[in-house]
Protein backbone atom coordinates (compact mmCIF):
# COMPACT_ATOMS: atom_id res chain seq x y z
CA UNK A 1 0.00 0.00 0.00
CA UNK A 2 1.55 3.44 -1.24
CA UNK A 3 0.62 6.55 0.83
CA UNK A 4 0.95 9.54 -0.79
CA UNK A 5 3.62 11.85 0.27
CA UNK A 6 4.64 15.36 -0.45
CA UNK A 7 7.84 16.84 0.23
CA UNK A 8 7.57 20.33 1.20
CA UNK A 9 10.52 22.73 -0.08
CA UNK A 10 12.82 24.65 2.17
CA UNK A 11 12.35 27.94 1.64
CA UNK A 12 15.26 30.30 1.91
CA UNK A 13 17.01 30.70 5.69
CA UNK A 14 15.69 27.57 6.90
CA UNK A 15 18.33 24.82 8.22
CA UNK A 16 18.85 21.38 7.14
CA UNK A 17 16.82 20.28 9.99
CA UNK A 18 13.79 22.05 8.68
CA UNK A 19 12.69 19.29 6.05
CA UNK A 20 9.34 18.62 5.85
CA UNK A 21 7.70 15.54 4.16
CA UNK A 22 3.28 15.89 4.17
CA UNK A 23 1.33 12.73 4.42
CA UNK A 24 -1.95 11.72 3.84
CA UNK A 25 -3.65 8.84 6.43
CA UNK A 26 -6.98 8.22 7.03
CA UNK A 27 -8.12 8.88 10.02
CA UNK A 28 -8.38 5.64 11.94
CA UNK A 29 -4.94 5.00 10.46
CA UNK A 30 -3.85 8.19 12.43
CA UNK A 31 -5.50 7.67 15.23
CA UNK A 32 -3.89 3.76 15.74
CA UNK A 33 -0.47 4.38 14.39
CA UNK A 34 -0.16 7.44 16.93
CA UNK A 35 -1.36 5.31 19.84
CA UNK A 36 -2.87 6.34 23.05
CA UNK A 37 -2.25 9.53 24.07
CA UNK A 38 0.14 9.82 21.03
CA UNK A 39 2.74 7.19 22.89
CA UNK A 40 3.39 5.47 19.71
CA UNK A 41 4.49 8.77 17.70
CA UNK A 42 6.42 10.46 20.42
CA UNK A 43 8.30 6.92 20.40
CA UNK A 44 9.19 8.01 16.90
CA UNK A 45 9.98 11.22 17.16
CA UNK A 46 12.38 11.12 20.38
CA UNK A 47 14.18 7.85 18.41
CA UNK A 48 14.23 9.60 15.14
CA UNK A 49 14.76 13.68 16.46
CA UNK A 50 11.95 14.58 14.27
CA UNK A 51 8.67 16.93 14.53
CA UNK A 52 5.29 14.52 14.03
CA UNK A 53 2.22 16.65 13.81
CA UNK A 54 -1.57 15.85 12.52
CA UNK A 55 -2.18 19.26 10.48
CA UNK A 56 -5.70 19.87 8.40
CA UNK A 57 -6.29 15.66 8.17
CA UNK A 58 -2.24 14.66 7.21
CA UNK A 59 0.96 13.72 9.19
CA UNK A 60 3.42 16.56 8.83
CA UNK A 61 6.84 15.22 9.72
CA UNK A 62 9.11 17.57 10.10
CA UNK A 63 13.68 17.65 10.99
CA UNK A 64 16.41 16.73 9.60
CA UNK A 65 16.18 14.75 5.99
CA UNK A 66 17.79 11.51 6.40
CA UNK A 67 15.67 11.07 10.16
CA UNK A 68 12.56 12.66 7.87
CA UNK A 69 12.70 10.25 5.51
CA UNK A 70 13.58 7.05 7.67
CA UNK A 71 10.34 7.90 10.33
CA UNK A 72 8.35 8.53 6.95
CA UNK A 73 9.54 4.92 5.63
CA UNK A 74 8.17 3.50 9.48
CA UNK A 75 5.00 5.42 9.02
CA UNK A 76 4.26 4.21 5.66
CA UNK A 77 4.92 0.50 6.63
CA UNK A 78 2.94 0.71 9.54
CA UNK A 79 -0.23 1.94 7.78
CA UNK A 80 0.48 -1.02 4.89
CA UNK A 81 0.03 -3.12 8.33
CA UNK A 82 -3.23 -1.68 9.28
CA UNK A 83 -3.97 -1.50 5.69
CA UNK A 84 -3.86 -5.22 5.10
CA UNK A 85 -5.80 -6.09 8.25
CA UNK A 86 -3.40 -6.07 10.50
CA UNK A 87 -2.87 -4.67 14.05
CA UNK A 88 -0.50 -1.86 15.34
CA UNK A 89 0.92 -2.54 19.27
CA UNK A 90 3.58 -1.26 20.64
CA UNK A 91 5.92 -4.16 19.74
CA UNK A 92 5.37 -3.74 16.37
CA UNK A 93 6.11 0.18 16.92
CA UNK A 94 9.63 -0.76 18.43
CA UNK A 95 10.60 -3.34 16.38
CA UNK A 96 9.69 -1.32 13.08
CA UNK A 97 11.29 2.32 14.48
CA UNK A 98 14.58 -0.62 15.02
CA UNK A 99 14.61 -1.90 11.31
CA UNK A 100 13.94 1.97 10.22
CA UNK A 101 17.01 2.74 11.88
CA UNK A 102 18.99 0.16 10.02
CA UNK A 103 16.82 1.15 6.65
CA UNK A 104 15.24 -2.66 6.68
CA UNK A 105 12.04 -1.03 7.58
CA UNK A 106 10.47 -3.12 4.65
CA UNK A 107 10.73 -6.19 6.50
CA UNK A 108 7.45 -5.56 8.83
CA UNK A 109 5.15 -5.86 5.36
CA UNK A 110 7.18 -9.62 4.74
CA UNK A 111 6.22 -10.56 8.42
CA UNK A 112 2.68 -8.80 8.41
CA UNK A 113 2.07 -11.16 4.61
CA UNK A 114 3.34 -14.46 6.68
CA UNK A 115 0.03 -15.80 8.28
CA UNK A 116 0.39 -19.21 10.17
CA UNK A 117 -2.43 -19.30 11.21
CA UNK A 118 -5.37 -18.22 13.37
CA UNK A 119 -6.50 -18.62 17.01
CA UNK A 120 -9.47 -19.59 17.87
CA UNK A 121 -10.53 -15.66 18.30
CA UNK A 122 -9.89 -15.25 15.31
CA UNK A 123 -6.51 -13.34 16.29
CA UNK A 124 -3.66 -14.11 12.93
CA UNK A 125 -0.46 -15.85 14.40
CA UNK A 126 2.33 -14.06 12.64
CA UNK A 127 6.03 -13.52 13.32
CA UNK A 128 7.08 -10.51 14.42
CA UNK A 129 10.82 -9.97 14.01
CA UNK A 130 13.29 -11.04 11.83
CA UNK A 131 14.16 -13.33 13.80
CA UNK A 132 11.19 -14.97 13.89
CA UNK A 133 10.52 -15.20 10.21
CA UNK A 134 13.68 -16.69 9.79
CA UNK A 135 12.72 -19.55 12.44
CA UNK A 136 9.39 -20.20 10.78
CA UNK A 137 11.21 -20.29 7.09
CA UNK A 138 13.16 -22.73 8.73
CA UNK A 139 10.69 -24.80 10.18
CA UNK A 140 8.71 -25.21 7.01
CA UNK A 141 11.73 -25.89 5.57
CA UNK A 142 14.15 -28.42 7.16
CA UNK A 143 13.09 -31.69 9.21
CA UNK A 144 14.75 -31.02 12.52
CA UNK A 145 14.82 -27.55 13.97
CA UNK A 146 16.36 -26.14 16.71
CA UNK A 147 15.11 -22.81 18.06
CA UNK A 148 17.24 -21.45 20.69
CA UNK A 149 16.66 -18.23 22.45
CA UNK A 150 16.02 -16.47 25.53
CA UNK A 151 12.10 -16.16 27.45
CA UNK A 152 9.38 -13.99 25.49
CA UNK A 153 11.37 -14.59 21.82
CA UNK A 154 7.85 -17.03 20.73
CA UNK A 155 9.85 -20.17 19.97
CA UNK A 156 7.06 -22.45 21.85
CA UNK A 157 3.95 -20.36 20.93
CA UNK A 158 5.20 -20.16 17.11
CA UNK A 159 5.96 -24.23 16.78
CA UNK A 160 3.15 -24.88 18.46
CA UNK A 161 1.04 -22.87 15.72
CA UNK A 162 3.02 -24.33 12.66
CA UNK A 163 2.19 -28.01 14.29
CA UNK A 164 -1.37 -26.88 14.53
CA UNK A 165 -1.21 -25.99 11.41
CA UNK A 166 0.15 -29.10 9.67
CA UNK A 167 -2.31 -31.12 11.58
CA UNK A 168 -5.14 -29.24 10.20
CA UNK A 169 -3.74 -29.77 6.75
CA UNK A 170 -3.60 -33.14 6.88
CA UNK A 171 0.67 -32.63 6.67
CA UNK A 172 1.07 -35.04 9.72
CA UNK A 173 -0.96 -37.10 11.81
CA UNK A 174 -0.80 -36.27 15.12
CA UNK A 175 0.60 -33.82 17.46
CA UNK A 176 3.34 -34.48 20.11
CA UNK A 177 4.31 -32.55 22.52
CA UNK A 178 6.96 -33.05 25.27
CA UNK A 179 9.54 -31.29 27.62
CA UNK A 180 11.50 -32.83 30.70
CA UNK A 181 10.43 -32.72 33.92
CA UNK A 182 13.58 -32.52 35.37
CA UNK A 183 12.89 -29.25 37.25
CA UNK A 184 10.75 -30.61 39.48
CA UNK A 185 13.27 -33.69 40.71
CA UNK A 186 12.80 -35.02 44.26
CA UNK A 187 9.60 -32.13 44.72
CA UNK A 188 7.42 -34.41 41.98
CA UNK A 189 6.74 -36.93 45.06
CA UNK A 190 5.17 -34.31 47.30
CA UNK A 191 2.35 -33.32 44.84
CA UNK A 192 -0.47 -34.84 44.90
CA UNK A 193 -1.78 -37.28 42.05
CA UNK A 194 -0.43 -40.01 39.91
CA UNK A 195 2.21 -39.03 37.90
CA UNK A 196 0.39 -37.59 35.37
CA UNK A 197 -1.35 -35.15 37.72
CA UNK A 198 2.51 -34.72 38.98
CA UNK A 199 4.12 -33.87 35.73
CA UNK A 200 1.31 -31.66 34.39
CA UNK A 201 2.21 -28.33 36.09
CA UNK A 202 5.36 -28.53 34.25
CA UNK A 203 3.45 -29.38 31.19
CA UNK A 204 1.21 -25.86 31.44
CA UNK A 205 2.57 -23.39 29.09
CA UNK A 206 2.26 -26.00 25.92
CA UNK A 207 -1.95 -26.90 27.38
CA UNK A 208 -2.14 -22.73 27.10
CA UNK A 209 -0.73 -22.85 23.54
CA UNK A 210 -2.85 -25.27 22.29
CA UNK A 211 -6.45 -23.84 24.37
CA UNK A 212 -5.14 -20.60 22.60
CA UNK A 213 -4.67 -21.49 19.04
CA UNK A 214 -6.88 -24.95 18.70
CA UNK A 215 -9.64 -24.36 21.62
CA UNK A 216 -10.10 -26.47 24.71
CA UNK A 217 -13.38 -28.52 22.94
CA UNK A 218 -11.16 -29.57 19.80
CA UNK A 219 -8.14 -30.20 21.52
CA UNK A 220 -9.79 -32.52 24.11
CA UNK A 221 -11.48 -34.56 21.25
CA UNK A 222 -8.28 -34.70 19.29
CA UNK A 223 -6.67 -36.21 23.17
CA UNK A 224 -8.85 -38.59 23.49
CA UNK A 225 -8.75 -40.05 19.74
CA UNK A 226 -4.94 -40.15 20.35
CA UNK A 227 -3.78 -37.44 17.59
CA UNK A 228 -2.74 -34.83 20.10
CA UNK A 229 -0.41 -35.90 22.53
CA UNK A 230 1.14 -34.15 25.80
CA UNK A 231 3.91 -36.10 27.88
CA UNK A 232 6.98 -35.60 29.98
CA UNK A 233 10.19 -36.66 27.93
CA UNK A 234 10.78 -39.77 29.72
CA UNK A 235 7.28 -41.20 28.16
CA UNK A 236 9.35 -40.38 24.72
CA UNK A 237 11.81 -43.56 25.09
CA UNK A 238 11.46 -47.01 23.25
CA UNK A 239 8.90 -45.08 21.02
CA UNK A 240 9.35 -44.77 17.24
CA UNK A 241 7.55 -41.69 15.96
CA UNK A 242 6.04 -41.63 12.37
CA UNK A 243 3.83 -39.39 10.57
CA UNK A 244 4.09 -36.73 13.71
CA UNK A 245 4.50 -33.48 14.57
CA UNK A 246 6.94 -33.25 17.27
CA UNK A 247 7.83 -30.63 19.78
CA UNK A 248 10.16 -30.88 22.69
CA UNK A 249 10.34 -27.46 24.70
CA UNK A 250 12.70 -26.59 27.42
CA UNK A 251 15.47 -28.44 26.23
CA UNK A 252 18.43 -26.88 28.20
CA UNK A 253 17.17 -29.20 30.61
CA UNK A 254 17.98 -32.53 28.70
CA UNK A 255 20.93 -34.41 29.74
CA UNK A 256 22.86 -35.70 26.52
CA UNK A 257 21.32 -39.09 26.99
CA UNK A 258 18.22 -37.78 26.93
CA UNK A 259 18.02 -35.52 24.05
CA UNK A 260 19.80 -38.31 21.97
CA UNK A 261 17.16 -40.83 23.02
CA UNK A 262 14.92 -38.42 22.09
CA UNK A 263 16.48 -37.66 18.28
CA UNK A 264 16.77 -41.26 17.88
CA UNK A 265 12.55 -41.32 17.82
CA UNK A 266 11.73 -39.57 15.01
CA UNK A 267 10.57 -41.79 12.44
CA UNK A 268 9.40 -41.56 8.32
CA UNK A 269 7.03 -38.09 7.51
CA UNK A 270 7.54 -36.30 10.75
CA UNK A 271 8.84 -33.11 11.76
CA UNK A 272 11.13 -32.23 15.26
CA UNK A 273 11.02 -28.89 17.25
CA UNK A 274 13.45 -28.35 19.90
CA UNK A 275 13.40 -25.05 21.82
CA UNK A 276 15.37 -23.88 24.57
CA UNK A 277 16.94 -21.28 26.45
CA UNK A 278 20.86 -22.21 27.13
CA UNK A 279 20.62 -19.11 29.60
CA UNK A 280 17.84 -20.88 32.17
CA UNK A 281 19.37 -24.20 33.13
CA UNK A 282 17.33 -26.04 35.90
CA UNK A 283 20.31 -28.68 35.91
CA UNK A 284 22.45 -29.40 38.67
CA UNK A 285 25.51 -27.34 38.15
CA UNK A 286 27.90 -29.87 36.93
CA UNK A 287 25.55 -31.48 34.56
CA UNK A 288 26.27 -31.05 31.10
CA UNK A 289 23.12 -29.78 29.02
CA UNK A 290 21.57 -32.02 26.52
CA UNK A 291 20.86 -28.98 24.04
CA UNK A 292 24.49 -27.55 24.21
CA UNK A 293 26.17 -31.11 23.34
CA UNK A 294 23.47 -31.66 20.08
CA UNK A 295 24.43 -28.04 18.85
CA UNK A 296 27.85 -29.07 18.96
CA UNK A 297 27.20 -32.84 17.52
CA UNK A 298 24.50 -31.66 15.02
CA UNK A 299 25.82 -28.41 13.50
CA UNK A 300 26.79 -30.07 10.00
CA UNK A 301 24.13 -32.32 9.50
CA UNK A 302 21.76 -31.52 6.73
CA UNK A 303 18.35 -31.57 7.29
CA UNK A 304 19.07 -29.86 10.59
CA UNK A 305 18.48 -26.40 11.37
CA UNK A 306 19.73 -23.90 13.88
CA UNK A 307 17.99 -20.83 14.94
CA UNK A 308 19.55 -18.54 17.23
CA UNK A 309 16.53 -15.64 18.57
CA UNK A 310 17.77 -12.47 20.38
CA UNK A 311 16.31 -10.21 22.94
CA UNK A 312 15.81 -8.12 19.67
CA UNK A 313 13.16 -11.31 19.14
CA UNK A 314 11.41 -10.66 22.44
CA UNK A 315 7.41 -10.02 21.80
CA UNK A 316 6.43 -9.91 25.44
CA UNK A 317 6.33 -6.70 27.27
CA UNK A 318 8.85 -4.31 26.11
CA UNK A 319 10.34 -4.18 29.80
CA UNK A 320 10.91 -8.07 29.13
CA UNK A 321 12.91 -7.14 26.21
CA UNK A 322 15.14 -4.67 28.73
CA UNK A 323 15.50 -6.95 31.34
CA UNK A 324 16.75 -9.95 28.70
CA UNK A 325 19.41 -7.24 27.75
CA UNK A 326 20.08 -6.52 31.10
CA UNK A 327 21.26 -10.04 31.52
CA UNK A 328 22.97 -10.39 28.37
CA UNK A 329 25.12 -7.10 28.89
CA UNK A 330 25.59 -8.54 32.64
CA UNK A 331 26.59 -12.27 31.53
CA UNK A 332 28.83 -10.87 28.64
CA UNK A 333 30.98 -8.95 31.10
CA UNK A 334 31.00 -12.12 33.83
CA UNK A 335 32.07 -14.07 31.08
CA UNK A 336 35.10 -12.09 29.77
CA UNK A 337 35.94 -11.40 33.46
CA UNK A 338 36.14 -15.13 33.75
CA UNK A 339 38.16 -15.37 31.12
CA UNK A 340 40.32 -12.97 32.08
CA UNK A 341 40.80 -14.67 35.56
CA UNK A 342 42.18 -17.87 33.81
CA UNK A 343 44.62 -15.98 31.31
CA UNK A 344 45.81 -14.45 34.78
CA UNK A 345 45.94 -17.85 36.11
CA UNK A 346 48.21 -19.35 33.76
CA UNK A 347 50.34 -16.17 33.64
CA UNK A 348 50.99 -17.22 37.37
CA UNK A 349 51.48 -20.71 36.39
CA UNK A 350 53.88 -20.08 33.65
CA UNK A 351 55.87 -17.97 36.17
CA UNK A 352 55.97 -20.41 38.70
CA UNK A 353 57.51 -23.01 36.14
CA UNK A 354 59.98 -21.02 34.81
CA UNK A 355 61.46 -20.11 38.57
Amino acid sequence: MRIPGKRMKMEKGMSKNDFSVRLDLSAEHMQKIFGMRDAYVRKLERDFGVSVVDRNGSVVITGAEDMVQKAESVLRELSGVLGRGGEIEEQSVDYAIAMGKEEQENVLSQMDADCICHTVNGKPVKPKTLGQKTYVDAIRKNMVVFGIGPAGTGKTYLAMAMAITAFKNDEVGRIILTRPAIEAGEKLGFLPGDLQSKVDPYLRPLYDALYQIMGAESFLKNTEKGLIEVAPLAYMRGRTLDNAYIILDEAQNTTPAQMKMFLTRIGFGSKVVITGDVTQKDLPPDAVSGLDVAVRVLKNLEGISFCSLTSRDVVRHPLVQQIVKAYEGYEAKESARSRERGRSRERTAQRHVRR
